[in-house]
């Protein structure tokens, strides 16, 4: 009894320290982002608030949570307010197989475990849409889940190709098999593809269709304020840096101890926000028809081709070497 004590004090520890730390990382990489954004314009950007601007977002975030609270009339109000808690809730989750040999839940299959909580998040984009009761959310909302599931099909058999490859669906198998060899090097144009793929399931220019800050209507989130924007916000930015921290397990990381990973990671962080300042958004329907028309079948030829040349004149060398 004391020792189930103890292991789930444990678990809430972690998870604690994992909140905090995802807290802290969201709001710099705020900060991060405008800063580039504004030296890419040839400005200052956020500079008055404390040393160089270092407690402007936490600033943003004490203005948010101190604005009136309000809700549409006629809006669906448990579920209005059920929405954004669900996003939250849905990202911090995925955090849960950071592969530490301290990380309490070690789970055997954990990347199914990530698909599943990505496949859930559409129903957050749902029910803040429907629940607002406003026709643009919806309209918006409805736009977003077909964008989701579109691209969450791509990625899933992107990421499925490489641990195809390694005969393992346990993401912490990873690391062992880029200690001679990192993925990227086998894997060039997959890698490309993947991060298309990731660009569209979070949201990211030229992708961003789900909500567009710089149109007259935003998108599902329209209808939300104060502390409940924040959970949508804070769930967007949580999926960016988990989003690239996984793109950066999969092809550079043969050790998370080594201060080479995140470097890699900040500089991919870096790349989503130089891709902002570069890129166009693309129209609705051409993101469609290049999801389906062009990279779908592209994908999947190319689990082809890697299933063919690289899977299985490697199982037979090594079967041969064992021999």
């Amino acid at each position: 009894m004391m020792q189930m004590m103890i292991y789930m004090l444990n678990i809430m520890i972690m998870f604690l320290l994992v909140l905090i730390n995802i807290l802290i990382s969201v709001a710099f990489l705020t900060l991060f982002e405008r800063k580039i954004l504004a030296y890419f314009h040839y400005r200052k950007g956020p500079n008055k608030v404390s040393f160089i601007g270092l407690m402007q977002p936490f600033s943003d975030a004490l203005k948010l949570l101190t604005k009136e609270f309000f809700y549409p009339m006629k809006s669906n109000f448990y579920f209005y307010l059920m929405a954004p808690m669900l996003m939250f809730i849905l990202i911090l989750s995925l955090w849960m197989i950071y592969p530490l040999a301290t990380n309490s839940i070690n789970m055997k299959f954990n990347f199914m475990f990530i698909l599943s909580l990505l496949s859930m998040g559409v129903y957050g984009l749902m029910v803040s849409g429907w629940s607002s009761n406003n026709s643009f959310s919806m309209i918006g909302s409805l736009r977003s889940i077909a964008q989701s599931i579109s691209y969450e099909v791509t990625l899933s058999i992107s990421l499925l190709i490489i641990l195809m490859m390694i005969n393992n669906i346990n993401l912490n198998y990873l690391t062992k098999y880029q200690i001679y060899m990192y993925n990227f090097i086998l894997f060039m144009p997959l890698m490309t593809l993947l991060f298309m793929s990731m660009l569209a399931e979070i949201n990211r220019t030229p992708f961003d269709l789900s909500e567009g800050e710089s149109e007259l209507v935003s998108g599902f989130n329209i209808e939300y304020s104060n502390s409940k924007f924040i959970l949508i916000f804070l769930a967007e930015y949580t999926s960016i840096i988990f989003m690239m921290f996984l793109f950066v397990m999969f092809f550079f990381s043969s050790n998370f101890m080594i201060l080479y990973t995140y470097l890699i990671t900040i500089f991919m962080i870096f790349l989503i926000v130089w891709i902002r300042i570069t890129l166009p958004r693309l129209r609705y329907d051409n993101l469609m028809y290049f999801c389906w028309f062009y990279k779908l079948p592209l994908i999947l030829l190319m689990s082809m081709l890697y299933m063919i040349f690289l899977k299985y004149p490697l199982e037979m060398i090594f079967l041969m070497n064992y021999k």
